[in-house]
């Protein structure tokens, strides 16, 4: 692609860039006023410019900070141990077709379950600390990378396939060289849909479950001890600027990673 012709695409994204900004800024300035002209009680909806001040504070509290580590100790963790469980499984589920139709009735049970109905369970079994979070964190984040990488797999080539049986590559092989190699980008992208629904399942069970720390635990410290209602929306804003961070993240390494992909399409 010329410099002339990436031109316009750069002035799409700018164009589309200043006009997110200017949506964001128009709203806050709405939601600065109904809050200074008493439309709505201030200790409902605090003034934006305090809420941004105190979202400020907490990046630099120790204390708050400590909690923000155990929010993202859980989600990292559970969503690591998603992964190394959901991908092979989907490579083997998605390659036999016999083992996949044997599985369905146990996978198409469980799918549905939301994971927040499962926290009094996991209370029980793992306590109030962070093995309950992670588990819940792997259960609901296995669902996505698991069926995006069997969409993959079934999506394979056959003619790669059968180029790979001419070779004599054996089954392992030709999962290991064909199969995962095209199911990658769709099990990236499961990935990073999992990663968001990680992060708001392991702040959710810290609120219901009411955890000793995280994000979470402190939104629920705040708003039950009759705090400043500032403070949790200002929480609640770290919260959703770290699931922002985490999707950007991941999406420029399924660019840098699978290039490839879109070499080819062009």
């Amino acid at each position: 692609m010329t410099a002339v012709a990436t031109r316009p695409v750069q002035r799409r994204v700018s164009t589309k860039v200043t006009r997110g900004l200017t949506g964001v800024a128009v709203l806050l300035v709405l939601a600065e006023s109904v809050s200074r002209f008493g439309i709505v009680p201030a200790n409902i909806l605090p003034p934006v410019s305090r809420v941004l001040s105190d979202t400020f504070g907490l990046l630099v509290d120790p204390e708050f900070l400590g909690d923000v580590g155990s929010t993202l100790t859980a989600w990292a963790v559970g969503l690591g141990m998603a992964i190394i469980v959901a991908v092979p499984l989907g490579l083997v589920l998605g390659s036999f077709r016999i083992a996949y139709e044997a599985s369905s009735a146990v996978v198409e049970f469980m799918r549905p379950i939301p994971s927040v109905a499962l926290i009094p369970l996991a209370i029980l079994v793992f306590g109030q600390g962070t093995d309950m979070k992670i588990a819940l964190v792997v259960y609901a984040s296995l669902w996505p990378i698991f069926f995006n990488t069997v969409y993959g797999v079934r999506d394979v080539d056959p003619v790669a396939k059968e180029t790979a049986r001419t070779f004599r590559l054996s089954r392992i092989g030709i999962l290991a060289r064909v199969s995962l190699p095209y199911a990658a980008p769709l099990a990236a992208t499961g990935v990073r849909i999992s990663a968001a629904i990680a992060l708001i399942v392991t702040i959710s069970a810290e609120l219901l479950a009411g955890s000793a720390s995280g994000i979470g635990a402190y939104i629920l410290r705040i708003s039950s001890g009759g705090g400043d209602t500032s403070l949790v929306f200002a929480g609640t804003i770290v919260a959703g600027l770290i699931g922002v961070v985490v999707n950007l993240v991941l999406v420029a390494v399924e660019r840098k990673m699978f290039a490839w992909k879109k070499e080819g399409v062009a």
